[in-house]
């Protein structure tokens, strides 16, 4: 490479960096990695309003398929609502909108022609505390498949979703007892097991280990990266620590003076912890806020 060579790419990445620290200084860019080839869902300037009060604002990423990718961010920054935007749950809040675009398979699922419902056959939730239904738990595998039309034998499918949430070996003698009679861990697998019966290819979890202990954690940790084989899994979560263990990419939300949630940074899981590139992500991870 010439002399003159040289100093015209330095120039450019002089350039660039300069243009980079001008755009974060003034919250216009979100750090990023290298670009996700191969994603599973795709935002593009997602914005959420509930009434007159926005909480989340412009917010673009793409999701890798078949990998764990983690928002995180102190409460208030709008993760858990994005998450939510995502399969349309923030339909059921009368007050909710929408702008923006949210592509699953090249479909804005954020349409006004696209059934929520449909969507969320597509995109499964694991929410934040157990909720198993008031039925066996044999039903409660079953119940997700039969209003989907299902009605051949239901028991091999039930034991394939039990075996894939880790959970058959725990309660394959007691399939036609109460599934609230589970502890807090084994009902939080037999609530995924449920979600992913119906075969979704995107997998949202909203704090799925809040309400549980430590041992419980780790087998839904465990669990989630089994599953990353077969879904595309989003969790939010509080925990670093769990961010740090279970995702492979991660985003850093933050809401301030407008009090709007924005993406900050984004990346593979290990850079941004490891050597954020926005001093606000390093001084949340460090535990300086948040």
């Amino acid at each position: 490479m010439t002399t003159l060579e040289s100093r015209s790419n330095l120039e450019s990445e002089i350039e660039m960096v300069e243009r980079q620290q001008r755009e974060a200084a003034i919250g216009l860019a979100a750090p990023v990695d290298e670009p996700v080839q191969d994603a599973a869902v795709e935002l593009k300037g997602v914005s959420v309003w509930y009434g007159q009060k926005q909480a989340v604002g412009d917010v673009s990423l793409r999701i890798p398929r078949n990998k764990v990718t983690a928002l995180i961010g102190p409460s208030g920054c709008g993760k858990s609502t994005l998450l939510r935007t995502m399969n349309r749950m923030t339909d059921l809040v009368p007050s909710a909108r929408a702008s923006g675009e949210i592509n699953i398979n090249g479909v804005n699922v954020l349409g006004d022609d696209i059934d929520p419902v449909q969507v969320r056959r597509a995109v499964g939730m694991v929410f934040q505390k157990p909720n198993p239904f008031p039925k066996s738990i044999r039903e409660n595998i079953a119940f997700g498949m039969r209003i989907n039309g299902y009605r051949g034998d239901l028991n091999p499918l039930v034991e394939h979703a039990l075996r894939q949430a880790a959970l058959w070996d725990e309660v394959k003698d007691k399939l036609d007892e109460s599934g609230l009679a589970l502890s807090g861990g084994q009902q939080q697998r037999l609530c995924i097991a449920r979600t992913i019966a119906i075969e979704p290819e995107i997998v949202l979890m909203d704090e799925p280990c809040s309400a549980l202990d430590p041992i419980a954690t780790q087998h839904i940790e465990d669990l989630m990266r089994d599953l990353a084989a077969r879904f595309t899994i989003v969790i939010v979560t509080h925990n670093l620590q769990q961010a740090a263990r279970v995702s492979d990419r991660t985003a850093f939300m933050l809401a301030e003076h407008d009090l709007v949630g924005h993406l900050v940074e984004y990346g593979e899981t290990d850079r941004v912890f490891r050597s954020p590139r926005d001093e606000r992500t390093e001084a949340y991870i460090t535990g300086r806020f948040g």
